[in-house]
């Protein structure tokens, strides 16, 4: 079920696999009804603005009380979408949620300033510009190509940055005041689920078995980061400890490869294409992708300070992004 489909129909699956704008429940469909990249066109046709927040408020909260397609389906079979909607109404306040939601008015600040790390699931931040999708929401964004997490979190930190393109742990890190003082941070949206690898220097291939691993260093984009929580289980999973077995080391993923072929790492955990770099340079190999050890983990978010009328125009205004970044 995407995040526009009507939570209350037990005819839809719950299921987050679909097409890249989150209207059609596959590839396929998605192509079909947008041949000439207008998928917001598509979304505009299918209800009003305000339904649609209303259906966003309705789904966060169905998502969260049942996360089984199971459940679900048979709670609305056996008491029927309205009075389930007016059940659901009786203890938390779905309208007053859609007007906050949905609130308009003139920006708290019109120029913006997002960071971002140049890997792929940051197209929706980078392209939003040049495609002129923040000016359409009356915003002024300059993005900001940063050299790695930690730059971007000092900076987001410090205010140099209005939003940013963090790891899934980061803004959880920022807001418990873990390393700093506790900053309150939201997260409008996931960029991207799954999408990583565990990546080996050639010289490993006969080193299958993590049990092998003992004494070797891997590399990791941050402490605060999904890479880092899934390599520690997949190794633990193994039998080995983390923090005595194996070294592991916080390096900005654009300098992975180069430190996998100088021989200062035995392996990485990663975005796809930084272990695609190293497979192509021939410098390592795809042990395992993030998905067999996760189907379906958060990676990267878009995350900013808790300014809600900003932080939903800037959300809304990356939205059509993903469109035009599959075609």
């Amino acid at each position: 079920m995407s995040t526009f489909d009507d939570p209350f129909d037990s005819s839809r699956e719950l299921s987050r696999f679909g097409c890249v704008c989150g209207q059609h429940r596959s590839s396929a469909e998605h192509d079909h009804a947008e041949r000439a990249l207008r998928c917001d066109q598509v979304q505009n046709q299918a209800e009003s603005m305000e339904k649609r927040y209303e259906g966003v408020v309705a789904s966060a909260l169905m998502r969260a009380m049942f996360p089984k397609d199971a459940a679900r389906r048979a709670f609305l079979k056996s008491v029927g979408a309205s009075t389930a909607l007016a059940a659901l109404s009786q203890f938390f306040p779905l309208q007053t949620a859609t007007e906050v939601f949905a609130e308009a008015g003139t920006p708290e600040k019109k120029d913006l300033k997002v960071g971002f790390i140049p890997i792929t699931c940051a197209t929706p931040i980078i392209m939003a510009a040049p495609l002129g999708f923040y000016a359409k929401h009356g915003v002024n964004v300059e993005v900001v190509k940063t050299a790695g997490w930690a730059v971007i979190r000092d900076k987001t930190i410090n205010k140099e940055y209005d939003a940013s393109h963090m790891l899934a742990p980061m803004p959880i890190a920022i807001t418990l005041g873990l390393g700093a003082q506790p900053i309150p941070f939201a997260v409008p949206a996931i960029e991207n689920i799954n999408g990583q690898g565990i990546t080996l220097a050639v010289k490993h291939k006969d080193k299958r078995d993590p049990k092998d691993w003992k004494g070797m260093k891997f590399a990791i984009p941050f402490d605060y980061s999904m890479h880092n929580y899934l390599l520690r289980y997949y190794l633990a999973e193994h039998g080995l400890d983390p923090d005595t077995d194996v070294q592991l080391r916080s390096v900005p993923p654009p300098e992975m490869v180069a430190n996998l072929r100088a021989d200062n790492i035995d392996g990485f955990l990663a975005p796809d294409n930084i272990c695609q770099r190293a497979i192509y340079d021939g410098v390592g190999f795809m042990h395992i992708l993030s998905k067999e050890i996760w189907d379906g983990h958060p990676c990267w978010l878009r995350t900013a300070s808790r300014l809600r009328r900003r932080l939903r125009r800037r959300t809304t205004s990356t939205r059509p992004s993903p469109c035009w970044s599959r075609s």
